[in-house]
């Protein structure tokens, strides 16, 4: 281990994790993807440093982070925008040999994004370094005290821009909603009755999903399926009727219905959905 390629976690926060694209393709054994939760705000950090949008950083639950890197690097830090001492939101910055980088509480938002040069280079675990909190699979949660390397500078692109325009946070945001695949277990319409309606965000959600407070979506089938395959954005409905929005670390496989599925392109909204805010639903239809 190169000391001067070492990054010193100082403090942690609520949850820090490395977290990289994830492990796909492993579902048949049972192995979920897991990967950054926020996947778009992960790539964007890797790409404000050079590296390729899949490369590992990591992850920070309500902020509260603080890093020093030994040898020196360039640092993004992409997600729930936060006071960042150190570095800065959205641009890459030069951390110089022994500096730090402390990252506040987030604002808005739930998780934040810090990527370095080279990438964090822990000990891939099925081809990935993510963290899944469901499993246990790859690297611990980030302790005070924990040197991660960094992976070589080397052959790396040199970053294409010096800033990014942060996304917004809206204080009520839309997730678009697929119907299915076990729309047909609920009353005609109930698809469209949980988008006419807010839903809360509880505090018992976490990397698997998201899980919501609001009105039961009506059933006409009882009992539960027999385990069926999951995807990412699948809204199950499990027996309290309280819908959950499945997210990185979600099972493989399930046994409650799914009433919709939320399009790829709004799984990071919903990651970054924090306990008591507000969420509604729209449908879309698939067109032939």
């Amino acid at each position: 281990m190169n000391a001067d390629r070492l990054v010193e976690v100082l403090a942690t926060g609520m949850l820090a994790t490395v977290q990289d694209a994830g492990r796909p393709g492993y579902a048949h054994l049972g192995v979920p993807r897991s990967g950054a939760a926020d996947e778009r705000s992960l790539a964007l950090a890797n790409r404000l440093v050079g590296n390729p949008e899949g490369f590992a950083g990591i992850e920070l639950t309500l902020g509260g982070a603080r890093l020093r890197f030994r040898g020196g690097a360039w640092v993004a830090v992409t997600g729930a925008p936060c006071e960042v001492a150190g570095g800065e939101m959205y641009a890459p910055a030069w951390v110089p040999p022994g500096g730090e980088v402390t990252v506040g509480m987030p604002a808005a938002g739930l998780r934040t994004y810090v990527a370095v040069r080279g990438g964090v280079a822990v000990e891939p675990v099925l081809g990935s370094r993510s963290h899944d909190t469901l499993s246990g699979l790859g690297p611990a949660p980030l302790k005070p005290g924990d040197l991660l390397p960094v992976g070589p500078a080397l052959g790396l692109a040199l970053p294409a821009a010096d800033y990014a325009p942060p996304p917004s946070f809206p204080s009520a945001p839309v997730l678009r909603m697929l119907p299915g695949p076990r729309d047909d277990w609920f009353a005609e319409g109930a698809v469209e009755a949980m988008c006419a309606v807010p839903y809360a965000v509880s505090s018992d959600s976490n990397r698997v999903g998201v899980r919501l407070r609001g009105p039961a979506p009506r059933r006409t089938r009882r009992g539960e399926l027999p385990s069926e395959g999951m995807v990412r954005g699948a809204v199950q409905v499990p027996p309290d009727g309280q819908p959950i929005v499945f997210l990185a670390d979600h099972p493989p496989t399930g046994g409650y219905p799914v009433i919709g599925v939320v399009v790829e392109a709004d799984i990071g909204t919903a990651a970054q959905l924090r306990p008591g805010d507000t969420v509604r639903f729209a449908l879309l239809r698939a067109t032939s």
